[in-house]
């Protein structure tokens, strides 16, 4: 992580170009879809994480809610779930990959409304589980940043949970 941060320090001195990549924990009854990267996967395969992936040029990212509807895609795409409207931003974070692409990582959360989560690609994802917080936080293969994801996002329910 130390030599991650160290190239994007790096980085301060030329003009960046960010990948923007979207992630969605996504909330059904108590519990968060977490899936396990496909071994093919560039960054960090193998281990658990939130459903997403990039937003790319073309009409789809052309007018409003760019991000939500790139997560929407992607949902739908990789674990054949559709999610509610609403999603509600939950954190922003930046990193660099193993290959030096920075990316900035945007996090909804998304409530579940239809579908029987699959693994559409197997490349891309190699498990689906559904856990909940405390389960999620037990798992070795959970890695600090999905996990500090899962936190805010559980911040998020309880906050509205109890709004309600």
């Amino acid at each position: 992580m130390a030599n991650k941060i160290e190239r994007m320090k790096g980085m301060d001195n030329r003009k960046v170009s960010f990948i923007v990549n979207v992630e969605g924990a996504i909330h059904r009854e108590g519990r968060w879809l977490l899936i396990r990267r496909g071994a093919a996967e560039e960054h960090a395969a193998g281990t658990l994480a939130l459903v997403g992936g990039k937003v790319e040029a073309g009409a789809e990212a052309l007018g409003t809610r760019v991000l939500e509807e790139t997560l929407r895609r992607e949902i739908q795409e990789e674990v054949g779930l559709s999610v509610g409207k609403s999603m509600f931003y939950s954190h922003s974070t930046s990193f660099v990959t193993d290959r030096g692409d920075a990316v900035i990582n945007v996090v909804f959360v998304c409530e579940w409304i239809g579908g029987e989560a699959h693994a559409a690609s197997p490349d891309e994802v190699a498990e689906l589980l559904w856990l909940t917080a405390e389960e999620a936080a037990e798992q070795m293969e959970l890695p600090e940043w999905t996990r500090e994801s899962l936190k805010l996002s559980e911040q998020i329910i309880t906050t509205r949970t109890t709004e309600n």
